[in-house]
């Protein structure tokens, strides 16, 4: 009896740990596009943070938000994922583009590498640190020529913010924990497609 009691409420221990797993996860997906195919990015949520995907992230035209608080429609302190159809030939490419631009806006921006390491995927980053006393954290991702698509991960931030540091290593955890992995439609959404 007391093994069954044992070995039950190890049971429900593993299961609250792999509930409260869970709860972090995030996932964001996007289905088959003409010859990109279908993709999901995994990361893990920092505690006390929420993400959105489907309304306020939508409406700013990105694929992810996530943020601490209230929303306030403001970019500070938001990390921000957007997914696209890979164009440049090279992540680097895609880093040089961007940096072109950022100073062709702010001629007397600085630019300084934001070094990370993604096991899953290349990545390069990016800090920014704007005349306007705002410094902008930028990474591009290359998830390989098969999946049609490169990312990157972006949050803004005040220079002089009390939080900065904190922030930047909560971003960078996020991004280093990004995943990613051909999108698989659920099954229920695979058997009505086959009927119809």
């Amino acid at each position: 009896m007391k093994f069954g009691l044992g070995l039950m409420s190890l049971l429900l221990w593993a299961g609250a740990t792999h509930a409260a797993a869970n709860d972090k996860a995030v996932v964001v997906s996007g289905r088959l596009d003409g010859v990109v195919p279908g993709w999901s990015i995994h990361t893990e949520q920092p505690d006390g943070w929420t993400q959105d995907c489907c309304v306020y992230a939508k409406a700013i035209g990105v694929n992810l938000v996530l943020y601490k608080g209230e929303w306030s429609g403001e970019p500070d302190r938001v990390m921000v994922l957007n997914v696209w159809p890979a164009k440049l030939a090279t992540l680097d490419a895609e880093l040089q583009e961007d940096r072109k631009h950022y100073l062709q806006r702010d001629p007397a921006g600085k630019v300084a590498a934001f070094p990370l390491l993604n096991a899953g995927m290349p990545c390069q980053g990016v800090l920014y640190q704007g005349n306007d006393h705002k410094d902008d954290a930028v990474v591009f991702c290359d998830p390989g020529k098969a999946s049609g698509i490169r990312l990157s991960w972006s949050m803004t931030l005040a220079h002089d913010d009390a939080s900065r540091q904190d922030l930047l290593s909560l971003f960078k955890r996020v991004v280093e924990q990004s995943r990613y992995t051909v999108y698989q439609p659920p099954k229920d959404a695979k058997d009505k497609a086959a009927r119809h």
